[in-house]
């Protein structure tokens, strides 16, 4: 039997006398309420009310137990507030910097009608996962190989200036004496990016093309690599939602295919089931990613 609603049943009936008005001050049906009550008294081994009368007495038995179940029902309702208050607790998540304020709103309001609440931390990708370790944050979305990630982000080049020729953008084209003497063109790395499985892979077609050093580099922050485009013929490594944002052209890179991957890393692996699964296509879109299965 469930003994909190019966013994919630019992309560309401003794302490206002009535089967009725006690089943209403449950809010419940006055059949339902009697059957709980019949339920507890079975329970019990004895009667909790006599029937003789009019009103709803209490037996002997029913006057001994009623402290205890009045104690069970304030427990359970207090149990249900502290249940409502951790479901309110925000859940804090290390997100990349380059998530936008509209689209971490639009993240936070879906989790809202989840009751999950949601509180951000921009963070290098090195130190979100950090982050997690020394339990400043709950969660992150961690950068990963992009064939190992819930969610992926295609990158390219984009500039500021038109690109001359149509289609993916070949870094074999930037070496030096192909541009007709313009200056050299460089590749900029911003920090989302400055990760193994996307800077190393890029470095070594930059070396198998012939091209210097300087030539692919990171840079400081996405605001410093923005204005070294936005200033010159140069390119930034990017999702086409950053090129969009940044009033950039995008294109793909000839040479290899490159992708941010990111899956949810968490202290309590219940707290990335839940943002891996019930806001799996919102975190997609705040990312500017395409789901991968699995």
């Amino acid at each position: 039997m469930d003994l909190i609603a019966g013994c919630r049943a019992f309560v309401c009936v003794s302490e206002t006398g009535s089967f009725t008005r006690g089943a209403a001050a449950a809010g419940i049906p006055q059949s339902v309420a009697s059957r709980r009550i019949a339920a507890l008294e079975r329970h019990l081994g004895e009667r909790l009310f006599d029937r003789s009368t009019r009103r709803a007495g209490l037996t002997q038995f029913g006057q001994d137990m009623l402290h205890s179940a009045q104690r069970l029902v304030r427990l359970a309702d207090a149990l249900e507030q502290d249940a409502h208050r951790a479901r309110l607790r925000p859940l804090r998540v290390a997100v990349p910097d380059t998530c936008t304020t509209r689209a971490l709103a639009e993240l936070d309001a879906e989790a809202r009608a989840h009751e999950l609440f949601l509180e951000f931390r921009a963070a290098a990708p090195g130190e979100r996962v950090q982050l997690v370790r020394t339990h400043e944050v709950r969660a992150a979305l961690a950068s990963v190989p992009a064939e190992d990630g819930a969610w992926k982000v295609p990158l390219g080049v984009a500039g500021a200036a038109a690109l001359r020729a149509a289609g993916a953008v070949h870094l074999e084209s930037l070496r030096v004496g192909r541009s007709g003497g313009r200056p050299r063109r460089r590749v900029w790395i911003q920090p989302e990016d400055d990760v193994p499985h996307i800077r190393d892979r890029l470095m070594r077609v930059r070396d198998a093309v012939g091209l210097p050093p300087s030539q692919v580099a990171v840079a400081g922050s996405l605001t410093a690599a923005t204005a070294e485009v936005l200033g010159s013929a140069d390119l930034l490594l990017c999702s086409t939602e950053q090129a969009r944002e940044l009033g950039l052209r995008w294109r793909p890179i000839g040479e290899l295919q490159l992708a941010r991957g990111y899956d949810v890393t968490a202290a309590i692996p219940d707290d990335a089931d839940r943002l891996r699964t019930r806001l799996r296509t919102a975190i997609a879109h705040c990312l500017g990613a395409t789901e991968e299965d699995g």
